[in-house]
């Protein structure tokens, strides 16, 4: 008894961050200024009402879970990729499984060519927003042409009562070859860091997290090379195996494309101040495939244009948040 009156025990608070790129969330509505017709009731992949609802329902069931074992609650911040619009994120956040949870969101319209953006889903209890801006990726074609990818978001606001930056990022795709875009994402690493460098001129020791779908690894160029120096920490690059782990898998392989990256002043332990604890990969046995060639692999929406009813080709990526008082 007087040990403990002497050393009182210190209270632990756990708040959970996640990202989660959630494959091509359209809603089921022709949009004439984008190329979203494929995702319609009469386009190629049958996108129907019914199907929307049901993977609406699907992620809000992921999300709704995400670091629950720990946290006690569902994450109080969200990056998203892959959505069509601000209607379907706010579908999203109303669902019946996350409508209780105070979730507000940040979106802005990309100029990607597909009409997928990025966006921020937020606990307006936890996280205080300030105020968001965009910041483009200019790439160009073989022609010279301007070619259009999705925007940086970054959102600005107080984490806890603390100011801190959120970059949501989702890098060009590999798709025509890792080796022959991989200047594209070495050019979205380079003005992420100028967005950076920004922060830095205007605030002494600024807290940032920056999360997303990078289409590299933890290991890869981009990260390595030319985002991640020594002002910040990578979580994702211990966790990374090609062989048995990682958030989406292409051609049998694992990789490690969504990632959480933190300043490192997320490491400093102070009192009454959120530090980082540990981060890993959400991927549950009710989110893969069970049986077949793609055992273990992520329970997708379409393989192709198949219709499979799952959840997303990637599993999101969470990190836990602590405080010591």
């Amino acid at each position: 008894m007087l040990k403990n009156i002497l050393y009182p025990k210190r209270k632990k608070s756990i708040s959970t961050i996640a990202f989660y790129n959630v494959e091509n969330l359209f809603h089921p509505d022709d949009d004439a200024k984008t190329k979203d017709d494929d995702f319609t009731p009469e386009g190629k992949r049958n996108w129907t009402l019914k199907r929307y609802k049901r993977k609406i329902k699907k992620l809000g069931s992921v999300i709704s879970k995400l670091g629950m074992n720990r946290s006690k609650t569902p994450p109080i911040i969200v990056g998203l990729v892959e959505v069509e619009s601000a209607r379907v994120v706010d579908d999203l956040t109303n669902s019946s499984l996350l409508r209780k949870y105070s979730y507000d969101f940040v979106h802005h319209n990309s100029p990607d060519e597909r009409g997928i953006d990025v966006a921020l889903l937020y606990n307006r209890v936890a996280f205080d927003y300030v105020g968001s801006t965009t910041y483009p990726v200019f790439l160009e074609n073989e022609e010279g042409e301007r070619d259009y990818t999705r925007d940086i978001l970054k959102v600005r606001g107080y984490l806890h009562g603390e100011l801190t930056h959120i970059l949501v990022n989702h890098w060009p795709s590999r798709r025509a070859g890792a080796d022959e875009t991989e200047h594209k994402r070495i050019t979205a690493a380079k003005t992420v860091r100028r967005v950076i460098d920004e922060i830095y001129d205007d605030e002494m020791d600024p807290k940032i997290i920056i999360m997303g779908d990078f289409n590299d690894d933890p290991n890869s160029k981009s990260i390595n090379e030319f985002l991640v120096g020594d002002d910040l920490y990578n979580p994702m690059e211990s966790l990374f195996d090609s062989e048995k782990y990682g958030s989406l898998t292409y051609n049998g392989k694992w990789n490690l494309f969504d990632q959480i990256i933190f300043s490192k002043n997320f490491l400093e332990k102070k009192e009454d101040n959120y530090s980082f604890y540990y981060a890993s990969v959400f991927n549950k046995r009710w989110m893969k495939i069970h049986r077949g060639k793609f055992k273990g692999n992520p329970f997708r929406t379409y393989v192709g244009r198949w219709y499979q009813g799952g959840f997303s080709d990637h599993f999101p990526v969470y990190a836990f948040l602590k405080k010591e008082s």
